[in-house]
């Protein structure tokens, strides 16, 4: 401005309304970011038992998960309950040991009061009864029972997370049975195989 000339405060350009009102609208944000939390983990595992005239076989690998990262591949899924009765379970481990030592407490509170171990078929009830308790928080593991019953043939039991539960020639769990099953069957029952002479 001139120097003798009026004094004129600085020009201020005036925003738009809608400018004015989000000033943001061209920068970016972090998008909102959802947590969960699950009292559940999945650890992976397959097991599978098989039941034949007069013995029983159960099998379970050794490998403890979770996601992509293997944390052992020295970890037993499997635990022996009475001399002629042992139980597989996948899932979650944490889960697994809890209801493997559960039942061996069961268990021994059985013999102190009958002074025998109990039959394959009382702890395959038992077992039962026991997840079927837990249906509302259930134990997050599928269990293979196996054994040999009192009249000396092989049983095995499959079960479900809450209790249900059947006596199976053959069956398997976790997370590897869909591979499993199949070759079991094609293997035991010769399924899809006419003219072959069926064993189970």
């Amino acid at each position: 401005q001139a120097p003798d000339g009026p004094r004129r405060s600085p020009r201020v350009p005036r925003l738009s309304s809608a400018r004015a009102r989000a000033p943001h609208r061209n920068s970016k944000m972090q998008a909102p970011m959802e947590h969960r939390w699950s009292p559940y983990a999945d650890n992976g595992g397959t097991c599978l038992g098989v039941a034949g005239n007069d013995f029983c076989v159960l099998a379970a690998d050794t490998r403890l998960s979770t996601g992509y990262s293997i944390l052992t591949r020295d970890c037993s899924k499997v635990t022996q309950l009475t001399d002629k009765c042992v139980i597989a379970s996948c899932g979650m481990k944490s889960d697994a040991i809890t209801l493997h030592k559960h039942m061996k407490a069961r268990i021994v509170m059985y013999e102190h009061k009958h002074r025998r171990q109990p039959s394959v078929c009382a702890i395959a009830q038992m077992l039962s009864t026991m997840l079927y308790g837990k249906r509302f928080f259930p134990y997050y593991t599928f269990n293979v029972l196996c054994g040999v019953d009192d009249e000396g043939v092989g049983a095995v039991y499959h079960y479900d997370a809450i209790g249900s539960f059947e006596r199976a020639p053959y069956t398997t769990s976790g997370s590897g049975s869909a591979l499993v099953l199949s070759v079991l069957d094609c293997q035991l029952q010769k399924g899809n195989q006419p003219n072959v002479a069926k064993t189970a």
